[in-house]
């Protein structure tokens, strides 16, 4: 399956940029997977973690956002959130 490109956008910098395979976002009306050649859309996102697979099976990488905007389109998934913070599990 091709990779998604993903960003993932401050009101400061550019976070992160580059192909991914897939994103679970926390939408303010349920959480919602994004693989490549997913359907063009745009949503709020409430408090949450995002989950980021680099790869099919991969484990995620978890990133906090306290809310935001997600859109996906041709161009992949953006999303833009005011404070990102990376989660460690232990």
């Amino acid at each position: 399956m091709a990779a998604l490109h993903f960003e993932l956008v401050s009101p400061v910098k550019l976070i992160r940029s580059g192909p991914v395979h897939m994103v679970v976002v926390p939408g303010t009306e349920g959480d919602f997977g994004v693989l490549a050649g997913h359907a063009p859309m745009m949503s709020t996102i409430r408090p949450g973690e995002i989950a980021i697979y680099a790869t099919a099976g991969a484990q995620p990488e978890l990133v906090h956002v306290d809310g935001g905007y997600a859109e996906v389109s041709e161009a992949g998934l953006i999303i833009l959130s005011g404070d990102i913070e990376t989660v460690t599990r232990q």
